[in-house]
Order: C-alpha cells, then sequence, then structure tokens
C-alpha cells in the first residue's frame, strides 16, 4: 500500500496477545511498554495510542473481541501480533489460524489501515527441550509462520521477519521466561517495524535509545515464582497431554523417514490445505 496523503496524527492499534501487550518489558508495576510503546512515542506529529492486546489470547479472541473495538476507532495502523497462544493450546489448528487472520485482515483492510504483523522467533535457539518435543515445538511455530507469510501472499501488509533481525536470539534481548523479548528485544522490534513504516511513507522515527531498569538475580528468581511457575502448571494441563502424544507420533514418523527420506516433508503437508500453487508453497517451506 503506497500512501499518498498520511494523517499527521495517525490512530495506532494494537491487536494480539502477550507479545503485543508488552510482556518482559514492565516498566513499573503493573505497567508494560513494549515494543509497541516505544513504536508509538516515535510518531513525528504524535499518535492516537490504543493497545487491546491481553496476554493468554489466541487468534479466535482477536477476531471476535478485540478486533471490534479495533473498527470502532477507524485505525490507520493496525498492528495484529497473535499466534504464539494458538500454537501452545491443545487442538492447534493452523488452518483455523489462517481463516481467523484472513478475516482480520479483510475487516482492517476495508477501512483503509495499514496492518503490521510479525513472525515468531526460533525458541530453540534459547530454550533447551528435550530434541522430540523440540521437533513438536519447531513444527508448530514453523506452521505460524508458514501461515503469516500466506496472509503476505494475499495481502498487502508489512510483515516483519523476526528470525532476519540481526542477532535477535542473543539471550540480553529476552526476557527471563525465553518465551518473550526483554527491553532490549522489544527495543529492537520497535525499530525492525519502524523502518518498515518509514517505507510506507509514515512519518515515524527510527527509536534511538531506551532506559533499562536491570534486575538482581533475587527479583528474577520472584518473577519465575510469582509468574513462570503458574503459567507452566496452566500450560502442562492443557498441551503437555497433547504433547505427548504428538511426541509418540514423532517417533512413529521418525521412523518412517529413515526407512522413506522422501516423507521428510511431510511434517508441512498442511500447506497443501491452504495452498494449491506450488512455487507459493516453496516460499512458506522456505520459511
Amino acid at each position: 500500500m503506497i500512501l499518498e496523503a498520511v494523517k499527521v496524527r495517525p490512530t495506532f492499534v494494537v491487536l494480539g496477545d502477550s507479545a503485543a501487550y508488552g510482556t518482559g518489558d514492565e516498566v513499573q508495576t503493573g505497567v508494560f511498554r513494549g515494543w509497541a510503546g516505544f513504536l508509538s512515542e516515535n510518531f513525528q506529529d504524535g499518535c492516537d495510542y490504543f493497545n487491546f492486546s491481553r496476554p493468554g489470547a489466541k487468534s479466535s479472541e482477536v477476531a471476535q473481541v478485540q478486533l471490534e473495538k479495533a473498527l470502532q476507532l477507524n485505525p490507520d495502523i493496525c498492528a495484529v501480533i497473535v499466534g504464539g497462544n494458538d500454537l501452545l493450546r491443545n487442538g492447534f489448528d493452523p488452518i483455523s489460524l489462517h481463516e481467523n487472520l484472513q478475516y482480520i485482515c479483510r475487516n482492517l483492510l476495508a477501512l483503509g489501515s495499514e496492518i503490521v504483523m510479525v513472525e515468531l522467533h526460533d525458541p530453540l535457539q534459547l530454550l533447551k527441550l528435550p530434541k522430540l518435543l523440540g521437533r513438536v515445538l519447531n513444527k508448530r511455530v514453523n506452521a505460524v509462520n508458514a501461515v503469516y507469510r500466506k496472509i503476505a501472499l494475499e495481502f498487502e501488509i508489512v510483515s516483519v521477519k523476526t528470525r532476519s533481525i540481526e542477532d535477535v536470539h542473543n539471550l540480553r534481548n529476552w526476557h527471563i521466561d525465553r518465551m518473550h523479548p526483554g527491553p532490549a528485544g522489544h527495543f529492537m522490534l520497535a525499530r525492525k517495524i519502524a523502518e518498515q513504516l518509514r517505507k510506507r511513507g509514515w512519518a515515524i522515527s527510527i527509536p534511538s535509545k531506551f532506559e533499562v531498569n536491570i534486575k538482581s538475580r533475587t527479583e528474577k528468581i520472584k518473577w519465575m515464582l510469582r509468574n513462570g511457575t503458574p503459567w507452566f502448571f496452566k500450560r502442562s494441563v492443557d498441551l503437555l497431554p497433547a504433547a505427548m502424544i504428538l511426541m509418540v507420533i514423532e517417533s512413529i514418523k521418525v521412523l518412517i523417514e529413515t526407512v522413506k527420506p522422501a516423507k521428510l516433508r511431510s511434517e508441512l503437508s498442511f500447506l497443501y490445505q491452504i495452498e494449491s500453487d506450488p512455487e507459493k508453497i516453496e516460499l512458506l517451506i522456505a520459511s
């Protein structure tokens, strides 16, 4: 979308999950800044900033609840950051994620909104997991990113390829939970999004500095006990039983692929359900 005339003071709306909410960049108790906060502060003539994201939100919530709030504001720019919770839930379905994102994009584009989406990083660069569980997680993350690539092919959006950001997987850029960006990571992401928006003609400066409140080891341990442990038990009830089944299935696939190497791409077979063009499939697989 090449903008011929840009509003002096755009309305900037954010939808999504904890990555959109700013988790990992708590500037004071209960107040999160995140990449969207950095971004909102760098529009050259200011912006009207609204963040309707919620930690734990899935794409269905964004499509059914958060989107309606955004549409009422007729946003000039709307960031849609979701998919991480979809993949961590029992019954993950990339087709449903694709349909939800299609619905969101169609409604926003009907208003003339600029849409920003961000692909997922590689969690295996940060987390030490058993090999088989890592394989299952990697498949789901790649599925989410493939859906994002598919959306980028269908609609003209600002698509940020997180894995292409230099030094993105350096631990200093990540929160203690290794799931969310830390202050430096959010700042890095804000810079990348600002660069893309500038290319689209938006009057926004590249974020140039930020202050970090360094947490002590004791504070980090307290955070994990207060937040990380409850999260782990919630996901244990929801995801781990399914993960056990998936790991058994993966074990069988490993044996099959050893005997029949041609089946090495079988893990991405879902792509053929959403894209029939072989060239586009290759692009998605390459992601």
